[in-house]
Formats: structure tokens, sequence, C-alpha cells
């Protein structure tokens, strides 16, 4: 047997021999606005954790992430699930999540932060956080089943042989519910997004696997927010305006740090700096985010990105006086989800304005019962 091999996180060798190997880019999505709702189309949550296709043949497994990386020494306790119940050879397409059950409200939910804290470059760290936070894996398709490789099958028919294949799963190990009708589908994508979910992801039924291909559409939720901008970070390439540091003030008064928005063109980067060099002015050590108020929980940027280890997340503080308005998906407790995206500059907005309450909360909801399938989550006929 061919063993693995990696050199900066990147396949050389594999250490498995199936009818499809890693390194395989998963099919992706495109987004749409509205929910489609063609005759034969599969709808199924969007989970908000690592991308992940798992290759099994007999007692070896690989782990492989959207980019072509492994992500197997990371994740020990998903390989030991994947030798006990998944088939002996196969390879499917499916979401490592991490479910928090300590939360504020006790109700169990997704949380991406505590699955980003499982990037570490420690043995020893990693093994810990595998017995603290472990991770789940939810399975969504089936590319190969023993000998024979099923990427050309309609997703119908993957499907089926999903579910027979991993009939017999337990959690942490799942298999992603899925509906055909367009009023679930609606509920779901208002009632998931309390459990920590990202939206849905919509399938065709005549659709084959296609790697690396956005054939499928995703339907996340959008919203807009008036934050202040304390401080923005440098772009790699040299003296330009990177990324926006974005801060909403709680009912005390204090600035918290919740993401960055960073989706500019090289040419507004330029101009940024520009629109920024104002604001660069006269910023002291009184700045609420150069030491942080502990004692209240504060978030204030800085850190070492995980996935690296060597990113430069340095910043340069600028006066709390400059409101902007994003466009974001969802919130991770008081930050971020995702990177928000710059709609426009609120000069008529007083940054002591720009808190927590305006934003829209979803109300919570379990995510073990999206797991179940539970019959709650579904729309049923009145008749």
């Amino acid at each position: 047997m061919i063993r693995l091999t990696t050199v900066g996180g990147l396949w050389l060798t594999v250490g498995v021999d199936l009818p499809i190997n890693p390194p395989v880019e998963p099919m992706l999505a495109k987004a749409v606005a509205k929910l489609p709702t063609d005759p034969g189309l599969t709808y199924e949550p969007k989970w908000d954790g690592f991308r992940c296709v798992v290759f099994r043949d007999g007692d070896e497994v690989e782990l492989a992430s959207r980019g072509g990386k492994t992500m197997t020494r990371y994740f020990p306790e998903v390989v030991e699930q994947a030798l006990r119940q998944l088939p002996e050879r196969c390879a499917v397409d499916g979401e490592l999540i991490v479910i928090r059950r300590d939360g504020p409200d006790g109700q169990p939910r997704l949380d991406f932060e505590l699955l980003a804290q499982r990037i570490h470059p420690a043995a020893s760290r990693v093994k810990l956080l595998a017995e603290t936070n472990p991770a789940d894996f939810v399975a969504f398709d089936l590319l190969a089943l023993g000998d024979e490789l099923l990427t050309g099958q309609p997703y119908p028919q993957r499907r089926a042989r999903l579910e027979q294949a991993l009939a017999g799963v337990q959690p942490p190990v799942h298999v992603t519910p899925v509906t055909t009708d367009p009023e679930t589908a609606r509920r779901w994508f208002d009632i998931f997004e309390g459990a920590g979910l990202d939206g849905l992801i919509v399938k065709p039924a005549d659709l084959p696997y296609e790697p690396g291909k956005r054939s499928m559409f995703k339907v996340k939720h959008a919203r807009t927010a008036d934050v202040v901008v304390a401080g923005f970070r440098w772009h790699k390439t040299g003296p330009v305006v990177g990324s926006l540091l974005l801060g909403l003030y709680d009912e005390a008064g204090v600035l918290h740090h919740i993401g960055v928005s960073s989706s500019f063109t090289a040419a507004r980067r330029k101009e940024l700096l520009d629109e920024l060099a104002p604001y660069r002015e006269d910023v002291g050590a009184e700045h609420p985010w150069v030491h942080g108020d502990h004692e209240r929980g504060q978030r204030i940027p800085g850190g070492v990105s995980r996935w690296t280890g060597t990113k430069n997340l340095e910043w340069e503080p600028l006066r709390p006086d400059l409101v902007v308005e994003v466009a974001y998906d969802a919130m991770e407790g008081d930050r971020l989800r995702h990177t928000a995206r710059f709609v426009r500059w609120r000069p008529d907005r007083d940054p002591r304005s720009c808190g927590y309450d305006q934003l829209d909360r979803p109300v919570r909801y379990d995510v073990d019962q999206v797991l179940r399938g539970d019959p709650a989550a579904t729309v049923t006929d009145p008749a």
C-alpha cells in the first residue's frame, strides 16, 4: 500500500487506492438570491463547518479539505469513526462540524470558532482538542463504493446509495436530512439558522458529481448593519489596505471587535488608504483596542492565524469615528461568522449608536433535531 506523504499540507502520494483518490476538489455551489423551486430539486441544510471528503480503503483513512489539503492529522477522532462506521472502501463527501453543548442558553448549536481551533501545529494540542471539542461528520454525497465510481450517476441515485451504505451510522457520524418539498425547505431556511446552520443547498435531479464546478445552488441569509471602523490591516502585496477592522458597542459602552471587511479591488485598496488617512491622526493610547478591557470580556484584534501559523495579523488603529454599512450573513455569538461585504460609508451615523441591538438574532434551534431529521422541522400536509 502506498503511504501518504505531504508537503505544506499537499499530497505527493496517497495511502488509499479507490476509484477516486485525493486530492479531489469537491463540487461547489453558486449563490442565488431566491430559493429555486423547479421540479425535481432536492434541498438540504448548508452546514457551517469544514468541507471534507473522507476516503477509506480498509485500514487507511484520509480526510481531504477543499483546496487539496489534508486534514487527517487534525481530526484523529473522525478517522477513528470512519474506521468504525463507514464502508470498508468508499469516498464520502461531507462536512466536519463541532457542536457546542455548554452555551449560555443550553441549546446545542454549531460553533465554527471551536472548529477553527482544531487546526493546530502541536500534536499535543491536537490530541487535547480531539477530546474536548470533538468533531462530527455529516455525510451528503457518495463518490465511490467498493470498486464502483459513482460520480457519473444522477444525484438521486447517489443519495439512495448513500442512505443504503450509511444506514447504520450513529452520532458522531450523520447523513444530512433532505427534502424535495419547497415549503419544508423554506421552513428549514427560517428555523435552522438558530442552530448555527448557514442556509440551504439545492441540487438538480440530474446532477452528476462534478469536482470543482459550481453545479449546485446555495441560498444564504442576507443582512446589513452599521458598524464602527476602528482599525485596518495592511495588504500582503504592499502599502495598501488589506482589511477593515469592524466593531460594535455593547450596552456598557465597550467597543468589541466583531470581524473584518476585506474583499476590495487593488484600486479600491489604494483609495481606502487615502480615505482612512485623517483617522490615523491623533490616535492615542486611549484607543479602545490598544489594551482592551479584559474584566468586561472585550474582544480585540490580534492573534496568530491557526491555518498558517505565520500570517501577519498586526493592525493599525484608527480613531473610532468612522461608520460603514456592511452586508453579512450571520453572527457567531458576538462576532461575524464570515467576512462582511463593504456597502457604503455612513457619515450620518454617530459611532456610539452602532450597537448590538440593531442586529437580527434568529430564534435558537436544537442542532441535534436537525441531524435527526426531526419531524417538527417538516411541513406537513394539513389534508
